[in-house]
């Protein structure tokens, strides 16, 4: 199962009853926090969710709404008696921009261990996961990330026990190892049926409409997509300050093939994003205008 909650759905600045865009995703014990703007660590807290256990941050770029929420956390983080290292990952300039940040939070219990995306695309494995960094258009050096658990082919007991296969082996083998003993090689292959699906969630703010982010929302569980105008007539604006509209998120949608779009990082000037729900669900179904603190659990298949 893969935890998902969306701590707040505003851009640019955070308002009485919307806090700055953040996702906080759980899995095996392990968090990750992509987007730190201000107010963050409020919006996480109404949800009920601990900071300690955040192992992973990753950052879509470098404008204030995006980070500037980070030296509060983290000093949030130590308070909380956490020792582990905590990973950094964000666009080049994230060493130079972080270190300028801990000026006012100087000294943690814990280690961090900072990483900068190199190119267009590139993927980080973590314990039962990874994420996938793919460069969004804004206009900065912006990514969208995808939180990808994979899962391993059933195990099949019975091809196990017709080929003889010694039942010390059997737990390897299901973990996709090649083991071999008293001279004979066995594959996980002699034991494992077809692969099954794993859970995939795509997040992207702060771009304009591109292929690399219908690629990458390909087949996603959940899409979460900056939706920063319902109103139609905002077209030009969003093209001008490279941002995207409800619609043109919902035709990416469409054509990834998503289960489900949650909107987010609405500008202060669209106050009721809901009045636009018609509108967008004829394009793309299964839209959710989201609200801070929009959770899911996603489940596997079987």
């Amino acid at each position: 199962m893969l935890e998902v909650a969306l701590l707040g759905t505003g851009g640019m600045m955070p308002l009485p009853n919307r806090w700055l865009t953040s996702l906080l995703a759980r899995y095996n014990g392990s968090s990750i926090l992509i987007d730190c703007g201000e107010g963050t660590q409020v919006a996480l807290r109404e949800t009920g969710w601990s900071p300690k256990p955040i192992d992973v941050m990753c950052f879509t770029h470098f404008h204030a709404d995006h980070i500037s929420g980070l030296p509060g956390m983290l000093l949030t983080m130590g308070n909380a008696e956490r020792t582990e290292p905590v990973t950094l990952i964000g666009p080049k300039g994230l060493v130079r921009v972080v270190t300028a940040l801990r000026n006012i939070a100087p000294e943690l219990p814990f280690e961090i261990k900072m990483i900068e995306i190199e190119g267009n695309a590139q993927t980080f494995s973590f314990d039962g996961y990874r994420i996938e960094a793919f460069r969004v258009n804004h206009n900065v050096t912006c990514y969208g990330y995808n939180i990808v658990v994979d899962r391993n082919a059933k195990f099949d007991p019975q091809r196990a026990k017709a080929q003889n296969i010694p039942l010390e082996l059997w737990n390897p083998l299901q973990k996709g190892n090649t083991v071999t003993l008293d001279g004979v090689t066995y594959t996980p292959d002699m034991v494992l049926g077809e692969a099954r699906k794993g859970l995939k969630v795509t997040y992207c703010t702060d771009s304009r409409p591109t292929e690399s982010i219908v690629e990458n929302a390909t087949n996603a569980d959940l899409f979460i997509c900056e939706g920063m105008y319902g109103e139609p007539d905002k077209i030009e604006k969003a093209k001008e300050h490279k941002h995207m509209t409800f619609y043109e998120a919902a035709n990416m949608a469409k054509k990834a093939g998503a289960r489900e779009l949650w909107l987010t990082h609405y500008s202060p000037s669209t106050n009721r994003p809901e009045e636009f729900k018609k509108q967008v669900r004829a394009i793309f179904e299964n839209t959710v205008i989201s609200r801070d603190g929009q959770t899911v659990d996603l489940m596997f298949e079987d």
